[in-house]
């Protein structure tokens, strides 16, 4: 097995705190770690894995973790910052950024590691959305890998092997349906409720994505630029059992099965090609007794249709996307919009700014900017 040297983007997300159990499980080395300003948790981490450098965003948290670090006797260098995460995306010794941190986050940072040669462990499907073009491109010039760590990208991925692009007719994203997949009076959905998925246990963002089915729409936009392949299916498998399938030239489907749990495509990420003994939990099929599949209602449940006019839009459209979708989530769970207001207000923000071209990753950041700032007056608006 190649022992990957980490960087991680998002320590104490959902994401950072599972790779650092993978990382511990198999004794792979964490060189860098960046948050936004979790000084205890950091410190803990540090204290834990001993890296080179660990960025906190937040200035003054930086210097308080700063003083704790140097407090302690650790040769750890602390950074806060857009300059602190550039340094944490060229960092020397590392070899692999697991981007793990959520929205928009980390996009110049991510893209610097491709640039400074590093292979990208994905778990934020934004980068992807917002850029994807700019992304691959990187990352074909750059010689270096996307490694997948969403669970269905994981499957995707591993269900591809090594067969040609030709054999491939189409790529099938599973979702569990969130906690509403049985529910028709979704006007009245509370935060609390939005927040309680069946399967899974994740952060806020992805969990009301999961609920609105957002988080699949962004990930039916990621899955074309991951694999280039255009011809894209969502089903709905409330067991969230299997995590995706490919379907191939000869009518045959492979799909990948596994527990609801991040861990195994996390270590499958930092371990391919090997597969070898980690911590997720195994699976035991005569345990699920049954699974079940459905097409998505695109009445109740509109964001996939509008991810998929996004991505027929192409430019800047999907950027305005995820960024409108990121200010809907938070205003939702604040108590100023309804959970069907979510969908509106993403559809206002796409229709008002199009779909132009773009070149740089500046333009991109600015796109987002503008995406997120016409939300937020549309919230005050009431729209």
């Amino acid at each position: 097995m190649r022992e990957r040297r980490l960087s991680i983007l998002g320590s104490t997300g959902s994401i950072g705190r599972q790779t650092l159990t993978v990382a511990r499980s198999l004794g792979l080395p964490v060189v860098a770690l960046g948050a936004l300003d979790e000084v205890e948790e950091v410190f803990s981490q540090i204290e834990e894995f001993q890296p080179r450098l660990a960025v906190l965003f937040e200035e003054r948290a930086a210097e308080t973790l700063a003083e704790k670090v140097k407090g302690a006797g650790f040769g750890t260098e602390i950074a806060s910052g857009e300059e602190g995460l550039l340094k944490l995306a060229q960092v020397s010794e590392a070899d692999t950024l697991v981007a793990a941190s959520s929205g928009s986050v980390g996009l110049e940072a991510t893209y610097e590691a491709i640039r400074a040669g590093k292979d990208i462990a994905l778990a934020n499907k934004e980068v992807l959305v917002a850029a994807g073009r700019l992304f691959t491109d990187a990352v074909a010039e750059h010689g270096v890998e996307f490694l997948p760590i969403d669970s269905e990208h994981s499957a995707i991925w591993q269900c591809l092997g090594d067969h040609p692009p030709g054999e491939v007719t189409r790529l099938i994203l599973t979702a569990s349906g969130g906690p509403f997949l049985n529910r028709y009076d979704l006007e009245s959905v509370t935060p609390q409720e939005a927040l309680r998925h069946p399967n899974w246990s994740m952060g806020a963002k992805i969990t009301v994505d999961s609920a609105t089915l957002f988080n699949k729409g962004l990930e039916l936009i990621e899955a074309r630029w991951l694999f280039g392949v255009e011809n894209v299916a969502v089903v709905i498998h409330p067991q969230s059992i299997v995590h995706s399938l490919v379907e191939f030239a000869d009518g045959s489907q492979l799909a990948q099965l596994g527990r609801p749990n991040m861990l195994l495509p996390i270590q499958y990420a930092l371990t391919h090609p090997s597969r070898v003994r980690g911590p997720a939990p195994r699976l035991e099929l005569t345990e699920i007794g049954k699974l079940e599949f459905f097409p998505p209602d695109g009445k109740r449940f509109p964001a996939l249709d509008l991810a998929r006019e996004v991505l027929e839009a192409g430019g800047l459209a999907p950027a305005h996307l995820s960024a409108s979708d990121e200010v809907a989530v938070e205003a939702f769970l604040n108590g100023r919009i309804r959970f069907t207001d979510i969908h509106r207000l993403v559809e206002r923000v796409v229709g008002e700014l199009g779909a132009p071209e773009y070149e740089r990753l500046a333009e991109v950041r600015t796109a987002l900017e503008r995406a997120r700032e016409t939300a937020v007056e549309l919230v005050k608006k009431g729209f």
